[in-house]
């Protein structure tokens, strides 16, 4: 583009949100530069840099045009017969409609027409004049501040103490540059320049001018101490944690959480990580604790050692850089001790008491209006886990199940889940080692909540997997029967992420469990329950609509999905080898034909009133056509085949010997008409077609292949 410079645009803030930060700065930017595109400002490939720090979101596009291009404009007016007379003169709705846009009956001789008839409507070609930069950049930022995705909005009033203005946080500055040149625009009652601010406390310089748009970085850097892009911020955060982590011990690494990456990034403008450490006797309180308490009150990264077992000192993100920084180094030690010594206490206090012995004040706490008490939910869960243990492959010993179920829940009634409900689980595994309970029910209490969320392992034992399958299975169920079903975006008991986990461990250890039967148990367990109404088929289709979408995740492709759960395999450990036969069928010569015939053999019996389930008998002594005859059989040639196959579980196989049966169905179709006049032969014909369709869907719905 002819003249075109970069642009910077600075909205400097009082702190913003640190969680929200990333995601703020990236739509800032994307919209600015969306709204100028579309405008014609900036280029198609114009390069879009954001900016995040703690006070500031900016943007830096390149390729920004000081004026857009003008553009011919085909205005359209009215129907010719209403803006021209019989003479062809115009009449007064023309010239009021062209004086409207400037013009007057001078640009009469210029109308175009189109269509015919009374089709026929009056056009005037025109230039309309490309947007100025200021023009244009006030629209865009009124666009970006309208849409940008704010947590929750504050209203403040502006200077002269009677304008109200909302947005995430009280904004003090504004910089626009076009180069060098400063646009002028007005955001949040502020007029744009060229002064920004740095660090608090470390700028060497305040205000700091800013010379132009591509100086913004450097500048900042170099006299603010401020480093303005997130994402380097990141990267230097992340450089100076592994320096210090190695300083301290070769054997040492910073506890690997991008999260909390994210919000230190979010947190300090100019990063200087420093290494603290705390009293070794604290490492007697179990280390989920101990990191918890860190990063989530403190903003602390904890160092491990190569084993994974927590150390006694830790990393600080400080955003200053003294000289000396002892000073601030014992501030954060001196911080975080009464942290861990309250979470010694709660450990101590915690262990006084069984956990056995806090059961009964779960029928206390109340899980759902219409679904009873956490108490209830034990008895239920109970009850699931020990009819799910009878199914699996080598059913684990019934009282481990038993147990862990009994106890999956106590740990919420003690102080330090009461403190920190992320440990639930956690802790339940600690205190009822120190009950005295079998590892195997301990582990499984805290693997009862497993998958938390996607990519989580599973639980570890059969124990464990029979109390976490009937933990969502309870959940699921329970919910759905009394009506709680996700709706649109809303999914507030997160009933998704439970199908999920239900849908992985099925597949995983789900050999021996069918899913109908498996949901039916498990709504056994609501029986006293008054408003609850088995969800069956309706939690069902949910299921198989999560599984759907995980597996096209996976890499799936949509018509393989579909043919695979169209039959709705009750094992849904089988589908993964399912869907490879349909791959591998998907390969053979045969594969289209066949496919489209199956389509064909559907849409027949849908359409007929004969038998479609593939029960019905075949008479032998109507076949009177050969192509019949032949495809009666090479179906029973190659049945004992294919039944042998599919009860191997060798779909693959199963599936590639119907390639035996294209020529004699392709003859079928060719010479014999399915719906002959005579009765008895349609039905012995449709009766041959449910066969047919009955044999070559065993494995999947070959129809949904057919283009």
């Amino acid at each position: 583009m002819p003249d075109a410079s970069n642009l910077l645009v600075e909205l400097f803030t009082e702190e913003l949100p640190p969680k929200a930060l990333p995601l703020l700065g990236r739509a800032f930017a994307e919209c600015l530069a969306a709204a100028l595109r579309a405008q014609g400002l900036a280029a198609a490939d114009s390069i879009v840099t954001p900016y995040a720090s703690p006070r500031r979101l900016a943007a830096h596009i390149t390729g920004v045009c000081p004026k857009a291009a003008d553009k011919a404009v085909a205005q359209k007016l009215m129907p010719a017969s209403v803006g021209l007379d019989a003479r062809g003169a115009p009449t007064p709705a023309l010239l009021k409609k062209l004086g409207a846009l400037g013009l007057d009956a001078a640009a009469v001789p210029r109308l175009r027409r189109e269509g015919e008839g009374k089709a026929e409507t009056l056009f005037i070609d025109t230039v309309a004049a490309g947007s100025t930069l200021a023009a244009g950049l006030q629209t865009a930022l009124n666009e970006a501040l309208a849409k940008l995705p704010i947590p929750k909005v504050m209203a403040y009033q502006l200077l002269d103490g009677w304008s109200t203005v909302k947005f995430v946080r009280p904004a003090h500055g504004l910089v626009a540059l076009h180069g060098a040149n400063v646009v002028p625009v007005e955001a949040l009652g502020l007029q744009s320049g060229r002064s920004t601010h740095g660090h608090r406390f470390e700028a060497l310089i305040d205000p700091i001018v800013l010379p132009n748009a591509d100086s913004y970085a450097t500048t900042l850097r170099e006299q603010g101490a401020v480093i303005a892009s997130f994402e380097e911020r990141r990267a230097e955060i992340e450089r100076q944690l592994q320096a210090a982590a190695q300083q301290a011990g070769a054997d040492l690494r910073p506890i690997d959480d991008a999260a909390l990456l994210d919000e230190v990034t979010a947190l300090v403008e100019r990063p200087n990580v420093l290494l603290c450490q705390f009293d070794r006797a604290f490492l007697d309180v179990p280390q989920e604790c101990l990191i918890l308490t860190m990063k989530a009150n403190q903003k602390y990264f904890p160092l491990l050692d190569a084993a994974g077992k927590l150390t006694n000192q830790f990393l600080v993100v400080s955003n200053i850089r003294p000289a000396d920084p002892s000073a601030v180094i014992e501030g954060n030690e001196r911080v975080v001790r009464p942290r861990l010594a309250d979470a010694q206490f709660f450990f101590n206090q915690d262990r006084k008491r069984t956990l056995e012995s806090r059961v009964p004040g779960l029928g206390k706490v109340v899980y759902h209006a219409r679904l009873g008490s956490q108490g209830e939910r034990v008895q239920r869960v109970r009850a699931i886990a020990r009819s799910i243990a009878m199914h699996i492959v080598l059913p684990p010993d019934p009282e481990f199940v038993d147990r862990a179920a009994l106890l999956a829940k106590a740990d919420l009634l003690t102080d330090m889940v009461g403190e920190f409900p992320e440990l639930q689980g956690i802790m339940g595994r600690y205190y009822a080692l120190h009950d005295g309970a079998n590892p195997l029910v301990a582990e499984a209490i805290e693997d009862h909540y497993k998958p938390r969320f996607a990519g989580d392992v599973l639980p570890r034992s059969d124990v464990g997997f029979a109390v976490a399958l009937a933990d969502k299975a309870e959940t699921l169920v329970g919910l759905f029967g009394v009506g709680e079903k996700p709706s649109g975006d809303k999914d507030p008991f997160a009933l998704r992420r439970h199908a999920l986990g239900v849908i992985r461990m099925l597949m995983d250890r789900g050999d021996g469990i069918e899913l109908t039967i498996f949901l039916s148990e498990a709504s056994e367990a609501f029986a006293q329950v008054p408003s609850f109404s088995d969800p069956g088929a309706a939690l069902q289709e949910f299921i198989f609509d999560r599984f759907a979408n995980l597996l096209r995740e996976q890499g799936w492709v949509a018509q393989e999905v579909d043919a695979v759960l169209a039959l709705k395999p009750q094992i849904l450990a089988q589908v993964p080898r399912r869907l490879t036969a349909v791959r591998a069928f998907s390969a053979l010569p045969e594969a289209e034909a066949l496919a489209a015939a199956n389509k064909r053999v559907s849409n027949i019996l849908k359409k007929s009133e004969g038998v479609k389930d593939g029960s019905g008998l075949v008479d032998g002594k109507l076949l009177v056509e050969p192509a019949e005859i032949a495809l009666v059989q090479a179906l029973t040639a190659i049945n004992p085949q294919t039944e042998a196959a599919y009860t191997q579980g060798d779909y693959t196989v199963a599936l590639k010997l119907l390639a035996g049966l294209k020529a004699p169905i392709d003859a079928f179709f060719d010479t014999v008409m399915v719906n002959a006049n005579d009765p008895g032969l349609r039905a012995n014909r449709l009766a041959l077609l449910a066969r047919l369709q009955a044999a070559m869907n065993r494995v999947a719905d070959l129809s949904r292949l057919a283009a």
